[in-house]
């Protein structure tokens, strides 16, 4: 069996439950066309597994060929911050072709975060700090 470094943790992004059997951790970046085809095909998996699978995603901006893939994740981690990371997760995969700086001020207004909020906390150097753990994860 596989071991992750850092293990995965309350730190992390999941869906299921903590015990579930099978975890399964994505390193997506939102840019990218085969981490929206897998996103297509994650609630499948999850129902089929039902509480045996535990869902986790971390951050992996391909910044060389996705130019919007860091601003993306920042968006991402500001959604967090108020409690609304997988609704902005799930938008922006929706909307891979959506995601300069105007397109993720509309998608926070559209999953109803506070956008002023959102505005000041996007450039947060933490959520960067965050995506460079993924990374390095």
């Amino acid at each position: 069996m596989s071991r992750l470094a850092p293990p995965v943790s309350g730190r992390d992004h999941s869906l299921g439950p903590a015990d579930a059997r099978v975890t399964l951790v994505e390193y997506g970046d939102f840019e990218c066309p085969y981490c929206g085809a897998l996103h297509r095909v994650i609630p499948s998996a999850r129902s089929a597994f039902g509480r045996n699978l535990r869902f986790v995603f971390r951050h992996f901006p391909l910044r060389s060929s996705h130019p919007h893939a860091l601003a993306a994740a920042k968006a991402a981690e500001a959604a967090a911050a108020q409690g609304r990371f997988w609704e902005m997760h799930d938008r922006l995969y929706q909307r891979q072709t959506e995601l300069d700086d105007d397109d993720l001020r509309r998608h926070a207004r559209k999953i109803g975060l506070d956008t002023a909020r959102f505005e000041r906390e996007l450039p947060a150097r933490a959520h960067e700090v965050r995506i460079r753990e993924d990374l390095a994860s």
